[in-house]
């Protein structure tokens, strides 16, 4: 499988509509076997956990700071402060950190593989974040109304919580690349947050999340530059406090 960046696909989809586009493509690549893990944690309670995830793995190329350690940075700072404040909810909290997410959702997926059914029905819901502190950030929660029954509600509540801190959001697709699908495959209800990767910030969203339209919202995206300044730490803090918010109303 090969893959290529947002912006390039849309260049070559622009260079098709006028005619035949000859693309040459050299992939100089190497395969070998490699032991990767998850790292998972858990505040116990009764009758279910919520689960929040995160990859710690990035692209060979670089650090991977946005990449996915804003969003590992986020799960790993509620678990503290639940540990901190001495938190305990009816239901339990899992705070998982996914090993080997961008060879292919590798660890999100052998945990999900490795449940039970009663283990799977114990999973009230999966919040994932990946990428929740881009530069050009947009606010965006996972549209929830075509995914397994019980994660429109968790989009109503990040939306709740935005709403009435003044934050405006949008939605965004629901889409296998990230470490939430192989728990929505398993019909569980799933979740998160995102700020965006390569993608061009329309004007429209530009005038209402602030910052440059016509730009990537992380133009380091799985690049060298993806390094710590890379990162908003504003809207990061804004991504942790909606992320802690909704999971603590999940456990209960």
């Amino acid at each position: 499988m090969l893959g290529i960046s947002a912006p390039l696909g849309s260049e070559l989809a622009r260079a098709a509509q006028a005619g035949t586009v000859r693309v040459r493509v050299a992939v100089s690549a190497v395969t070998r076997r490699a032991k990767a893990v998850n790292v998972i944690a858990d505040l116990p309670g009764r009758d279910g956990v919520v689960l929040l995830g995160a990859h710690l793995d990035s692209v060979a190329v670089g650090p991977g700071i946005n990449d996915n350690g804003s969003g590992s940075a986020l799960v790993l700072e509620i678990a503290r402060q639940v540990r901190r404040l001495g938190v305990r909810p009816a239901h339990g909290l899992r705070f998982a950190f996914w090993g080997a997410e961008e060879l292919g959702l590798v660890g999100s997926t052998a945990y999900v593989q490795s449940l039970g059914p009663a283990q799977r029905a114990q999973l009230r819901g999966v919040l994932n974040f990946d990428m929740v502190a881009s530069p050009n950030f947009g606010r965006f929660v996972y549209d929830g109304d075509s995914a397994p029954a019980g994660s429109k509600r968790i989009e109503d509540l990040f939306r709740a919580y935005f709403s009435r801190h003044r934050q405006p959001v949008e939605e965004v697709a629901l889409e296998g690349s990230s470490d939430h699908a192989p728990f929505a495959r398993a019909g569980i209800p799933v979740g998160g947050l995102f700020t965006g990767a390569d993608a061009i910030k329309e004007p429209g969203l530009a005038r209402r999340f602030g910052g440059a339209p016509d730009r990537p919202y992380d133009a380091c995206y799985h690049q060298a530059c993806d390094t710590l300044a890379n990162v908003n730490l504003r809207v990061l803090g804004q991504m942790a406090d909606a992320a802690a918010f909704v999971a603590l109303r999940l456990a209960g």
